[in-house]
């Protein structure tokens, strides 16, 4: 063959090459990139936009409308009702493509959810939204399990992904329940292949492979175990120079010993430098997302182990010439460092981008009048990959009733307005439950109900929000009392070089070291009260879920003894007796103090046997209120029986505009007075 022919055969090869189209977004493109611990690293291809559709109240318009800017109802708020088949479907999410969901998130799932994409009538997913989202949902010969689906304290998440070509629907057949969905918009022309049963039944071993990788965080890393000893005396810096790029930083893993470890996590900084410009400036504790003191979780990205003494990241931080990384001690005692810092080769490009963290603190932030408190404003080309927040509340009272609200490229109302800080990172009902999983967590959470010290943090995957020139990001400080609060927000995201933001480092506030919250008063109490969560269960419902629940999250003050019992009944007919211990055989008058709450059912009381009054309907009204029901006095004189009361609760009937199984109930406390 000709030099001449061999020359033109490759052009033509050449240009076939360059002119094949790239493989489309589909379901298991997404998988891949998921779990891809390279992609984050650079700029989406193809681009795309990240928006949240959610039922944050609708009068919220404008920060010129105080009250109406910080509404809290942010539960059946649906872009319209529709009439399909026969019945009516509330409409959560309408966006046109090509694109795809990345998450969902509901308190509290109702009915069936039904996914339609690409304008065709039949849904290309419909399921039970709780069994979807909750780690329940069998399509074919699996289940989708958790971590792609489940429930993480009070709150359920999916994070399968679903693309759509041109078009997606997403509605339920119920009202009344709050909801998140993240979804990506790309680039007109993107080439996507659409979700359907078929095709996710085809994925089956590619969704068993995720979920696995997700579940092992750690796998392909370095031991837990850090060897070598460095110390760090107060003022010190110790620098960990990297070799000369293109590279990546692919783990840094640290192991701290000190005296007072909390303190010594708050005041030393991790600082990173590349290619010239500093991006991470942060404490140590809040990098790795154990924000104060030592608290053991793991995510996609980060393992806190050993009570905070161990710590390491896998996030990639790619730089083209020059990496340094260095921490210093700006507290007042000498610790012991043992640090590893593993690098890998990197194909520097137009589309790498360097790694930030900033860090910022405010201490005391007063919460009235409510404010949107800012975790960063960033200015350049990049994507926004994830947050922690730390927390320090006086109070047992909620602290996170604000929304997120997040502007990409100026602009002027958020593409992410949320239904509560809690929603944002997962859980549901100011839970202090204790979580961790690969996207968020709450590793810390003190207690009574919400006082002291919390910590939660979301890290993105799919759901990252790219952005072409800025990202600012507010949360709301919503408080359900008013006093001072304490926030730390810790941000990461990539972004090419030249970005900057309005966090600078502050040393001053990491030397004011750890800010505990004052002492709490002894807990309140009812006079004469007797305490029904602290006595003897003596028959019950088979399999009824009974717990003593600290009920300071919903109000100090207003639960006698702080908690009560709660009773979280399936169905009607369901009961509970307790004996309730008395000094002689005299008559008693009683007062019944109980809850009212959103899922609470209508029960009747019964003393030694006997119906006592009317059923008493415990639905407090309205989805989120939970409060004391104050005294509610039953008729007659009621005689013990070998010194004891027998009470029995039971279900006999639900509110028809109650949530859930309209079956829970709660009991406070019972007054007793002798009446001969």
């Amino acid at each position: 063959m000709s030099h001449r022919v061999m020359v033109g055969l490759l052009s033509v090869l050449a240009s076939a090459s360059a002119s094949a189209a790239p493989p489309p977004v589909s379901l298991g493109s997404l998988l891949a990139e998921m779990v891809d611990r390279e992609a984050i690293a650079r700029l989406p291809d193809p681009w795309y936009t990240c928006a949240q559709a959610s039922s944050y109240d609708r009068r919220s318009v404008s920060p010129e409308d105080a009250e109406g800017w910080f509404a809290n109802h942010d539960a059946s708020q649906f872009i319209r009702v529709e009439e399909r088949d026969g019945r009516r479907e509330y409409v959560m999410m309408d966006a046109e493509g090509p694109g795809a969901i990345v998450r969902i998130w509901s308190a509290n799932p109702k009915g069936t959810v039904r996914i339609y994409l690409d304008g065709q009538a039949t849904p290309a997913l419909e399921a039970p939204m709780d069994a979807l989202l909750g780690g329940a949902w069998s399509p074919g010969p699996f289940v989708l399990t958790p971590p792609l689906a489940a429930t993480r304290a009070r709150g359920w998440n999916l994070y399968l992904p679903i693309p759509y070509a041109s078009r997606c629907i997403v509605t339920s057949d119920a009202d009344g329940f709050y909801y998140q969905v993240n979804y990506r918009t790309y680039e007109p022309g993107t080439a996507v292949e659409p979700f359907s049963m078929d095709t996710l039944r085809a994925q089956a071993d590619a969704v068993a492979r995720v979920q696995r990788s997700l579940d092992a965080p750690m796998h392909g890393f370095g031991p837990r175990g850090i060897r070598g000893e460095t110390l760090i005396a107060p003022g010190q810096t110790v620098p960990f120079d990297l070799t000369a790029g293109p590279a990546c930083v692919s783990e840094l893993s640290v192991r701290v010993a000190a005296d007072d470890l909390p303190t010594a996590l708050r005041t030393l900084v991790l600082e990173a430098e590349f290619d010239g410009s500093r991006t991470v400036w942060c404490p140590l504790g809040d990098y790795f997302g154990s924000g104060v003191g030592g608290n053991d979780f793991e995510d996609w990205w980060r393992t806190v182990a050993d009570e905070g003494r161990t710590l390491h990241a896998r996030w990639p931080m790619p730089y083209e010439r020059t990496g340094r990384l260095a921490i210093t001690n700006l507290g007042t005692q000498t610790v012991t460092l043992s640090v590893v810092v593993r690098a890998r080769g990197w194909e520097w490009d137009d589309r790498s981008m360097h790694f930030h963290t900033t860090w910022r603190q405010e201490n005391p932030i007063p919460t009235r009048p409510m404010r949107d408190w800012n975790y960063a404003e960033i200015a350049g080309r990049g994507v926004y990959v994830g947050d922690s927040l730390a927390v320090v509340n006086p109070v047992p009272d909620w602290w996170g009733e604000g929304d997120e609200k997040i502007y990409v490229d100026g602009e002027t109302f958020p593409s992410h307005f949320g239904t509560g800080t809690e929603d944002y990172y997962g859980y549901a009902w100011c839970s202090p439950e204790l979580f961790t999983g690969p996207f968020h967590a709450q590793p810390r959470c003190d207690g009574p109900g919400n006082y002291g010290h919390t910590t939660v943090s979301r890290v993105r995957l799919l759901d990252g929000i790219p952005f072409e020139r800025s990202l600012k990001f507010d949360m709301e400080v919503w408080h359900w009392k008013e006093c001072e609060v304490g926030y730390a927000a810790t941000t990461h995201f990539y972004a090419r070089p030249g970005a900057t933001t309005n966090v600078a480092p502050s040393e001053s506030e990491v030397k004011r070291g750890v800010l505990d919250a004052p002492p709490l008063p002894p807990p309140f109490r009812i006079d004469g009260a007797i305490e029904i969560e602290d006595l003897r269960i003596s028959a019950g419902t088979p399999g009824l879920t009974i717990v003593k629940q600290d009920m300071t999250g919903f109000g100090r003050d207003r639960w006698s003894g702080n908690a009560h019992l709660w009773v979280q009944g399936r169905a009607t007919g369901e009961f509970v007796e307790i004996d309730v211990p008395v000094e002689d055989e005299r008559a008693r008058k009683i007062t019944l103090h109980a809850t009212r709450s959103w899922d609470y059912g209508i029960v009747r009381v019964s003393i030694n046997g006997t119906p006592v009054g009317e059923p008493i309907d415990l639905f407090s009204g309205r989805a989120g209120l939970c409060e004391p029901t104050g005294p509610i006095e039953l008729p007659g004189w009621h005689k013990p029986e070998n010194g004891t009361l027998r009470l029995r609760i039971e279900v006999v009937g639900g509110n028809p505009n109650a949530l859930g199984t309209r079956a829970f109930f709660g009991l406070d406390a019972l007054v007793l007075e002798p009446v001969w």
